[in-house]
């Protein structure tokens, strides 16, 4: 239980300054109408901290069709969620883990067998998205995370690869801990770097500001 608290209290500390997106900017996705019936029910929740349990399980797909910013202000709630045991049906480890490892299965059809190929080197839609495969979309999507989220990533997925031996496989948790989240909890931008950014370019759309102002 103590481990428990402890990893909670890291989530929130990671990701408490994080801002709404926006009702407008929470939809990633507009391929038919599941993906708005999905977020519809998160728009104007702007404080993730008090997000029913409930409506994250019964919305559980809607990790899957957040925008970058929606899924990383809703993601902490859905960590929180799982680790005080309150989800049935939503997985937050597969939406931080999908990508990263190769899967593939057998399909009889007839008399012929088809290989089917998931995960990492899978394509995600030819038609779409070309040459584009999970581990290349996993890695953009995932870029989000700031180092000190980044961190508190790894320490639940860590966690979950001790203490969930019924849930996903070391393998994948193993896989995407090496391929990406390691790598992110050490060298993504800081949350200070990130705020000198925003500062240096709020100074600097000032001064244009000012500037275009001063010459009309």
């Amino acid at each position: 239980m103590n481990d428990i608290k402890y990893l909670i209290d890291v989530i929130h500390g990671a990701f408490r300054d994080n801002e709404y997106p926006g009702d407008d900017y929470l939809l990633g996705s507009k391929g038919g109408t599941e993906p708005m019936e999905e977020i519809e029910p998160f728009v104007g929740l702007d404080d993730w901290t008090t997000v029913d349990p409930i409506l994250l399980d019964m919305h559980y797909a809607a990790q899957n069709f957040f925008s970058e910013a929606g899924l990383r202000f809703f993601l902490p709630a859905y960590l929180i969620a799982d680790l005080n045991e309150e989800l049935q049906t939503a997985d937050p480890p597969f939406t931080l883990v999908h990508g990263f490892c190769d899967l593939s299965v057998e399909r009889q059809v007839g008399s012929h067998v088809f290989m089917r190929k998931a995960g990492k080197n899978a394509f995600v839609n030819p038609r779409r998205y070309g040459g584009m495969t999970f581990f290349d979309y996993a890695r953009y999507r995932l870029s989000i995370f700031i180092r000190e989220e980044a961190q508190a990533i790894v320490t639940y997925l860590e966690y979950k690869q001790e203490n969930d031996p019924d849930g996903l496989s070391g393998e994948e948790i193993e896989s995407a801990l090496n391929s990406f989240w390691l790598e992110r909890a050490a060298d993504a931008p800081t949350a200070e770097s990130i705020a000198a950014h925003l500062l240096e370019d709020g100074e600097y759309l000032s001064a244009i500001s000012s500037q275009i102002d001063g010459s009309s």
